[in-house]
C-alpha cells in the first residue's frame, strides 16, 4: 500500500486545536489524582499529563516515571555524539543558524575530514554517532551520503541520522549502506505557525516533513525518532499531536523503535527569541508524561540543555543523552570556533559526563544496539 494512502498526515488533518486546548483547559487537580491511582496511562489521558493542573504533581510524576524507566532500561544511561557533517542549507527558517539567509562561511566535510573527524570521536569512547547536515538536496544529498557512510560505518556500529526529508527508496539505500535510525523532528505541529517559521526551501513542505516517518516505517528503519522544537508554538498543543503521532508510529511500525525529544530554542545566529519555551519544570512534566504513556520509548536530553538540569534529569525518563557535542562540521579534529548551528549549555566533555552518570548509579552504553537483535531480522 503507498505511504499516502494511510500516512499519519490524514489523522492529522481531523484534528481540532481548539477541542485540544479545551481539553487542557478542563483538566482539574482532581483529574491529575485519579490519573496517578491509575495503573496503566492511555493516549486520551494526556491532556491531563500535560495540563497546567499536572504541574503541581511533579513529585509523583517524576517517582513513576523513573520507576517505568528502570524496569524497561535498567540502570543505563545510552551516549551518543553528533558529527554536523556541513552547514550549507537551502532553507530559510526563523530559528536555524544554518539558514540560507545568514551571512556565514559554509563547510563540507571532504572524506578526508569526515575521517579525521571519526578518529578523534572515536577515541572518546563513542560506539553510536548522529550525523547532521544542514538540507540542500544538490551538494549534500544522497550521493554525499554514499561517499561518506562507508567510511563512519568502518568506525561505529550504530549509525543515526538527521538530514533533510528522503524517500523511501532512498531510506532503504541507506538502510543497506549502515544506516540504523534517522531523526527528523516536525518542528511544530500546527501548519499555520510552522509555515511562519520556515520561509524558503524544500522546508516549506509541511506535509512531506510529517509524512516521513512513514517512509522510514516502510523502508524497515531499526529506530524513528520525532520530536517538537519547543519555543516556536503553544508546547502543549503541540506535544499532544506529538503523542497522537507516536500513538500511531507505533500501531503502524511496531517493528521500528522509537524516540522522542523535546529540544528547546537555543540562541544561533540570526534565530528569534522564543515565544513559547516551557520552563525546566514543564520539560520535566512533558519527559514524564511520555514516559507514562509510553514506557518503551527512548526519551533523548541533548546539550542544549545546563549541565544542571541534565545531572537533576537523569534517571527520571530520560535513556540517550549526548556528550562533549560541537554544533559545527569539523568541531572535533579542527576545533573551529565558528559555523555553529546553535549554542549548547552543557559543555562537559565526555569522560566528564560518563563520571557523572556512574556516580549517579548508572552505567554508560556506548553503543545503543545490536541490529542483530532487530524485530526485523
Amino acid at each position: 500500500m503507498n505511504y499516502l494512502d494511510q500516512s499519519f498526515y490524514h489523522q492529522w488533518a481531523k484534528i481540532n486545536d481548539i477541542q485540544l486546548q479545551q481539553q487542557l483547559d478542563e483538566v482539574q487537580t482532581t483529574d491529575v489524582e485519579r490519573l496517578l491511582c491509575q495503573s496503566k496511562v492511555t493516549l486520551n489521558d494526556m491532556p491531563v499529563l500535560l495540563s497546567a493542573a499536572a504541574e503541581t504533581y511533579l513529585e509523583p510524576l517524576a517517582q513513576r516515571s523513573q520507576t517505568l524507566t528502570r524496569q524497561r532500561f535498567g540502570h543505563t544511561i545510552g551516549f551518543f555524539v553528533p558529527l554536523y557533517l556541513s552547514n550549507l542549507c537551502a532553507n530559510d527558517c526563523s530559528y536555524c543558524g544554518f539558514s540560507m539567509s545568514n551571512k556565514l562561511k559554509r563547510l563540507t566535510l571532504s572524506p578526508e575530514q569526515v575521517e579525521a573527524e571519526c578518529l578523534v570521536i572515536k577515541a572518546l569512547g563513542f560506539d553510536t554517532i548522529l550525523l547532521v547536515t544542514g538540507e540542500h538536496e544538490q551538494k549534500v544529498g544522497m550521493d554525499y551520503f554514499t561517499t561518506v557512510l562507508p567510511i563512519i560505518k568502518q568506525h561505529f556500529s550504530y549509525v543515526m541520522l538527521e538530514v533533510q526529508p528522503l524517500s523511501r527508496a532512498e531510506y532503504q539505500t541507506l538502510r543497506g549502506l549502515g544506516v540504523d535510525s534517522v531523526l527528523v523532528y516536525q518542528e511544530c505541529y500546527q501548519q499555520k505557525t510552522y509555515q511562519q517559521h520556515h520561509l524558503k526551501g524544500n522546508k516549506t513542505d509541511f506535509r512531506w516533513r510529517l509524512e516521513t516517518p512513514d517512509r522510514l516505517g516502510q523502508a524497515g528503519m531499526d529506530k524513528i525518532g520525532v520530536g517538537c522544537l519547543l519555543g516556536l508554538s503553544n508546547w502543549r498543543v503541540d506535544c499532544l499531536k506529538l503523542a497522537k503521532h507516536i500513538d500511531y508510529l507505533q500501531k503502524h511500525y511496531w517493528q521500528s523503535r522509537l524516540s522522542v525529544a523535546f529540544p528547546r530554542l537555543r540562541p544561533c545566529i540570526g534565530g528569534i527569541v522564543p515565544e513559547h519555551l516551557p520552563t525546566d519544570s514543564q520539560l520535566l512534566q512533558l519527559i514524564a508524561a511520555f514516559r507514562l504513556f509510553n514506557p518503551q520509548i527512548d526519551i533523548v536530553l541533548s546539550t542544549r540543555e545546563s549541565a544542571t538540569l541534565r545531572n537533576n534529569l537523569l534517571g527520571l525518563g530520560v535513556t540517550q543523552i549526548s556528550a562533549g557535542s560541537k554544533t559545527q562540521p569539523g568541531g572535533y579534529a579542527d576545533q573551529t570556533p565558528a559555523l555553529a548551528q546553535f549554542d549548547i549549555d552543557d559543555e562537559r566533555s565526555p569522560a566528564q559526563m560518563a563520571k557523572v552518570v556512574k556516580q549517579a548509579g548508572f552505567e554508560v552504553v556506548w553503543k545503543d544496539w545490536e541490529p542483530a537483535y532487530s524485530a526485523r531480522n
